[in-house]
């Protein structure tokens, strides 16, 4: 018997640390004029209201969908109604949406472990040592097509893994693809997992697959933040950012989209380190970003550099940091407006487009910026 005391204590501290958003509110705010757009921007700066904005601030009658704690609720929804802002309640208690969530993924751990990638749950979200374990597996299972680098670790000790997928040849043309930098962001990193187990599925089968494979590589890192990730299993599911401590603040983490080298400083980041677009001390100070910025540098020879984020329908090219348009703008535009056309045609799924800071809003410090910058054309 005491034997399951020190395992039935750990479970017990760790439901104990969990943080909970019982009775957050997910309001969707839409402006209807200039005024109250600038009025929404305000909100958006008053970091004492705690507010998580899901979708930012864009354009007059786009929603603005943004996350309310419970003791925050009630000035909210006085400030809105008294500036005569238009909002409705789109999630009513956020707890039941994550308690629900976390039912289905209980009951997909208690089905047998998978024997190999085939019987993999690619119906449910995974934690990082499942995912970890599947890339391992999809390696052992594919070793002509497939093999695992270890670009970096995080702050955490923790390994970044990247699968390479190629046909073989060095230093032949690539596309790099991450999902998860924003570690909540639980669908980048399950449909990493999906786009790796296609990827050797549809090779030889899918023509277009075929030719980019038999001619470049593609580079994939599932778990970009895996601290952060690891976090929002364990204690925080909305944890957005890195898990390094801030040096002289009680706030950890650094938002490692607003870290690239690339207008960094700019509007469109945070100073403070409490904000969840914190830039951090100093451009690539998190060890996720300067192992990529590092990867990138070494290859020399990769063409097209995607980053999977979720929430909203776009697609979006740089810049981000700056109106200045990137000189490959037309081309950029016309190849999103082909893709977005073909994604519509598929499955309906309406998307936007365009240029990160014309299509949403300033953002400095971002990968793509940077990507575009060192000479990688078809960053988006």
């Amino acid at each position: 018997m005491m034997r399951g005391l020190p395992a039935f204590a750990v479970l017990f501290v760790a439901a104990v640390a969990r943080e909970t958003f019982e009775g957050h509110q997910v309001l969707r705010i839409v402006p209807k004029d200039e005024v109250q757009l600038s009025l929404i921007k305000e909100l958006e700066d008053m970091i004492h209201f705690e507010l998580d904005f899901w979708r930012g601030v864009t354009g007059v009658a786009t929603p603005v969908d943004v996350r309310v704690p419970i003791h925050r609720l009630q000035s909210v929804k006085i400030y809105l109604e008294t500036q005569d802002i238009e909002y409705s309640i789109m999630i009513e208690d956020l707890q039941v949406m994550l308690d629900e969530e976390q039912e289905e993924m209980v009951s997909a751990a208690r089905a047998p472990e998978p024997r190999n990638t085939d019987s993999f749950d690619y119906a449910t979200y995974h934690t990082i040592s499942e995912i970890y374990s599947f890339q391992d597996t999809l390696v052992a299972e594919n070793p002509n097509l497939v093999s695992k680098i270890v670009i970096g670790q995080s702050y955490e000790g923790r390994p970044l893994n990247v699968l390479r997928f190629s046909t073989g040849g060095t230093n032949r043309p690539a596309i790099w693809i991450d999902t998860g930098i924003h570690s909540r962001e639980w669908v980048t990193q399950a449909s990493g997992t999906w786009f790796a187990k296609k990827i050797v599925t549809d090779y030889g089968r899918d023509p277009a697959l075929t030719v980019i494979l038999n001619n470049m590589d593609i580079f994939l890192e599932t778990v970009t933040n895996p601290d952060g990730y690891s976090y929002t299993h364990t204690t925080n599911r909305l944890w957005r950012k890195t898990r390094k401590p801030n040096p002289r603040s009680r706030c950890v983490g650094v938002d490692p989209n607003r870290n690239w080298d690339a207008g960094f400083g700019g509007p469109g980041a945070s100073n403070n380190p409490c904000s969840e677009t914190y830039r951090g001390p100093r451009p690539n100070s998190e060890s996720e970003v300067r192992s990529i910025v590092d990867f990138v540098r070494s290859h020399g020879n990769i063409k097209a550099f995607i980053s999977i984020h979720s929430y909203s329908q776009l697609l979006l090219y740089p810049f981000g940091y700056t109106r200045t348009p990137v000189r490959d703008r037309a081309e950029l535009h016309s190849l999103a407006q082909k893709a977005i056309t073909d994604l519509a045609s598929l499955y309906g799924t309406h998307y936007r487009f365009g240029s990160i800071i014309t299509t949403i809003y300033q953002a400095s410090g971002g990968s793509i910026d940077w990507t575009y910058e060192q000479g990688i054309k078809y960053s988006y």
